[in-house]
C-alpha cells in the first residue's frame, strides 16, 4: 500500500483504529462493473483480530443477491473501502483556511458471498451487534435463504485523523 503523504495524520495505534471502526455507521464500498466505477454506502458488522504485526479486519454486509452491487461483486471481487466519523468544520480567518476535522479508515480487500448457513448467521449477527447492539437477534430460515450476506476480507487499511488545533477550538469550535 502507498505510503501516506501526511504521515503526521496517520493513525497506527490499534486501539484508535478499533475506535474508528466501532464509531462509524457506514462503510462506502468502491466497485467496478461493465458500466464503470461506483460507490455504495452500506451498514456493516466486523471482526477485528490483532495479529502479530498488523490487524486483520473482516467486514460483513448484506443485501439483495441480484442487482448492480451483487453483479459487480461476482465480476470483480476487488473492492475499496472507506469509513469516516467525528466530523467537524474547522473555521479559519479567511475562506481557504477552513478545513475539516475527522477520523477515517481507507483500504482494499476482496469480497465473497457467504453461502453456508452458519457463516451467514455469523455475518448477520456481527452486523446487528454493530448497528443495534441491544436488539434481539433472530433469523428466520426463509430470510436467511433470500438474503445475500457478503464478507470483505480487508487486505490493507490505514487510519487517518485531522484534529482541531487549540487555536481552532478557541476560535469557536468545540463546546
Amino acid at each position: 500500500m502507498r505510503e501516506m503523504r501526511l504521515k503526521k495524520r496517520e493513525i497506527q495505534d490499534k486501539n484508535i483504529l478499533k475506535e474508528i471502526i466501532e464509531a462509524c455507521d457506514v462503510v462506502r464500498i468502491g466497485l467496478t462493473d461493465a458500466e464503470g466505477m461506483f460507490i455504495v454506502p452500506v451498514s456493516y458488522g466486523y471482526d477485528l483480530d490483532d495479529c502479530q504485526d498488523r490487524m486483520k479486519l473482516t467486514l460483513y454486509i448484506h443485501g439483495a443477491r441480484e442487482g448492480r452491487k451483487a453483479e459487480a461483486f461476482s465480476l470483480n471481487p476487488s473492492v475499496a473501502i472507506e469509513m469516516d466519523c467525528m466530523h467537524e468544520v474547522i473555521t479559519g480567518d479567511y475562506t481557504c483556511s477552513y478545513s475539516y476535522a475527522y477520523r477515517s479508515i481507507m483500504g482494499t480487500g476482496t469480497v465473497r458471498e457467504l453461502t453456508e448457513k452458519q457463516e451467514k448467521i455469523h455475518g448477520l449477527t456481527r452486523i446487528m451487534q454493530h448497528m443495534a447492539p441491544d436488539a434481539g437477534i433472530e433469523f428466520l430460515p426463509e430470510m436467511l435463504e433470500r438474503t445475500g450476506v457478503y464478507c470483505i476480507d480487508v487486505t490493507d487499511f490505514t487510519g487517518k485523523e485531522r484534529k482541531k488545533k487549540k487555536d481552532d477550538i478557541t476560535r469557536g469550535g468545540l463546546k
